[in-house]
């Protein structure tokens, strides 16, 4: 069976990874799947990923981070743009997520980038995502 919204299907395999304190999760390799994976490894939400090539499609191996007392590093992340209703923000208006905590991730004329980066570069454009 295959998905139609590959970003929230990373997303929901992240939170339900959280959920049960698992080392690891594997995800499908898209393009946009290793650019969010690559924010964030760089935000800090993850140790790290790993490209692994398996039969057919390749695999994207996310291993994600809890702190000493054994709690998950991302507290919550939610799919702002999706299928259905794509959401659109110029760089004027990009959301800042608990009160800087969280970070915004778009995908803008400069490639996927984080709210804070977008803004600094003066772009706009799809807010795919929060993460916090």
């Amino acid at each position: 069976m295959s998905a139609t919204d590959l970003i929230a299907d990373m997303l929901t395999r992240i939170r339900n990874a959280n959920m049960v304190k698992f080392e690891k999760v594997d995800i499908v390799l898209t393009k946009m799947n290793q650019s969010l994976a690559e924010i964030l490894a760089e935000e800090g939400y993850i140790k790290n990923f790993k490209i692994l090539s398996g039969e057919g499609h390749g695999v994207l191996r996310l291993y994600l981070k809890y702190d000493e007392q054994g709690r998950s590093v991302i507290n919550g992340l939610r799919r702002e743009s999706r299928c259905g209703l794509r959401r659109y923000v110029k760089c004027d208006d990009i959301p800042v997520i608990r009160n800087g905590l969280g970070t915004s991730i778009l995908s803008t004329s400069k490639g996927v980038v984080s709210g804070e980066k977008a803004a600094k570069l003066q772009v706009g454009g799809e807010y795919i995502c929060s993460v916090w």
